[in-house]
């Protein structure tokens, strides 16, 4: 069985992390589901396409789920498979530091999700949430030293059950870990696929955490976001803590629902 890991690129000091640089104050963030780099349905290959589109958009910190780790059987018959992990792949020339934390781990691979950022990494924890045997979902908590910021930020990407009792349970997890780890108006985004058909994420996470989601806070309730053809359900989020949002996207239709069966979801946030 292959053993799948929190990996950083960089693990650096705040100070040494921030010197040199001057101050951020605005962020672009993007969540995406990539369905293990293959369109929908599984039927096309189109990691090499989501590494193009994602590098046009150049976000600062992107939210992936989905991420393929390793899988030994498309690296054997694929000739154009990334050597190396996906979120390495689709990070080279962009984002310098990335963490990827494998929740589904089989005999030939392992998928999971990732965070690549433009700023250093300076830790990561992968906290394994699933609640059913067949269905392994986790939480990767990154904290990031932003240029100018005293303390930092903490960005967590998610990828929720099926089940509303599942989903329930993980989001007071997910709840129970920031207050831990991020407590009061510590600067904190959380990004990710939440599976939330009935919109109850922000009962459970979004006022326990004074948190805010991005589209929410815009338009008074979370964007469509699934199937990225023509988005009908409300799946993904972005949550923020100590940001003004600016502006959010939905990114469906073509090119993007050629990539995926989830839309895009990127946000413009101002730190207060």
């Amino acid at each position: 069985m292959v053993k799948a890991a929190v990996t950083r690129r960089q693990t650096r000091t705040p100070d040494a992390a921030s010197h040199g640089r001057s101050a951020v104050r605005k962020l672009h963030v993007l969540t995406y589901n990539i369905h293990k780099g293959f369109s929908q349905f599984s039927a096309r290959m189109m990691i090499h396409e989501l590494r193009r589109r994602l590098h046009g958009l150049n976000p600062d910190i992107v939210f992936l789920q989905e991420v393929q780790g390793l899988h030994e059987r498309h690296a054997e018959r694929r000739h154009d498979w990334p050597e190396g992990g996906q979120h390495d792949f689709l990070a080279e020339g962009v984002w310098p530091d990335t963490a990827y934390g494998g929740n589904a781990i089989y005999d030939h691979g392992h998928h999971g999700n990732a965070i690549l950022s433009r700023f250093p990494i300076l830790s990561s924890h992968n906290q394994d949430i699933s609640e059913l045997r067949f269905e392994r979902r986790g939480m990767l908590h990154t904290e990031l030293a932003v240029p100018g910021w005293k303390e930092p930020l903490h960005c967590v990407c998610v990828h929720l059950g099926l089940t509303a009792a599942a989903r329930r349970r993980q989001m007071l997890a997910l709840a129970e870990r920031m207050e831990e780890v991020s407590p009061g108006d510590t600067p904190l985004i959380i990004a990710g696929d939440f599976n939330d058909w009935h919109n109850r994420a922000g009962n459970l996470i979004a006022e326990r955490l004074g948190l805010v989601e991005v589209f929410g806070g815009l338009n008074g309730q979370p964007a469509r976001s699934f199937p990225a053809t023509l988005p009908m359900f409300r799946l993904d989020r972005i949550y923020v803590r100590g940001f003004e949002i600016e502006r959010a996207e939905v990114h469906f239709g073509r090119p993007w629902s050629k990539i995926s069966d989830h839309a895009a979801l990127s946000a413009y946030i101002g730190a207060k």
